[in-house]
């Protein structure tokens, strides 16, 4: 077992995390119109969804695996040529934080859960994400792929949750900060993209 690449793995989800998206931003939004409870209930929809992309990356990938190690090779290059594409994605973006376009209607806690899990399982983006993400991380020789994909997908879900906890807690603070501090934006796309060309290169070695 390499604990290197479990580090490395979570650094690289943690960067992500934190690096503004249409998640994130939403969280950030239910937290400061409806409070902390709303956002937190987003949250644990959000990840619960995690654990539908999870199980589909492990048992699909851990096929290829056993039947096609050239297989797996290419499928970690395409991984890696789809993470350059989001860098390029991210470069071409302004990296400005923007909040005041997001919707925030009035909803339940039981319909925000919902929400967050619809919002990530039926969001394709995320699969191919995971399947890009994840298989350059396995991290033992001996432990069966599929078992290493479900703990891969774990820890993505303990540190994704934790920080996304914290920007709904932290919701009203963040906003007087970004709202302030307008190079952020800018600071987080370029962690965004260095994340994204490590990862790739990575996956290419």
């Amino acid at each position: 077992m390499s604990l290197e690449v479990l580090y490395g793995f979570v650094l690289a989800t943690a960067a992500l995390a934190i690096a503004p998206g249409p998640d994130n931003i939403y969280v950030l939004m239910q937290s400061m119109v409806h409070g902390v409870k709303s956002g937190l209930a987003t949250v644990v929809g959000l990840m619960s969804g995690c654990i539908i992309h999870t199980t589909l990356v492990a048992f699909g990938v851990s096929a290829v695996i056993k039947n096609s190690p050239i297989l797996f090779t290419l499928l970690k290059i395409a991984g890696a040529c789809y993470l350059l594409f989001l860098a390029y994605k991210v470069y071409k973006s302004s990296g400005e934080i923007e909040t005041s376009e997001v919707q925030v209607p009035k909803k339940s806690h039981a319909a925000l859960f919902k929400q967050g899990f619809i919002m990530n399982v039926l969001n394709p983006k995320v699969s191919i994400f995971f399947l890009a993400f994840f298989p350059g991380f396995l991290f033992s020789k001996t432990l069966d792929p599929v078992w290493q994909f479900y703990m891969l997908g774990a820890i993505f879900i303990m540190v994704s949750f934790v920080i996304f906890s914290l920007i709904a807690l932290l919701a009203g603070k963040l906003s007087h900060f970004l709202s302030v501090n307008k190079s952020t934006g800018k600071v987080l796309k370029w962690m965004q993209i260095i994340v994204f060309v490590g990862i790739a290169i990575f996956l290419f070695l």
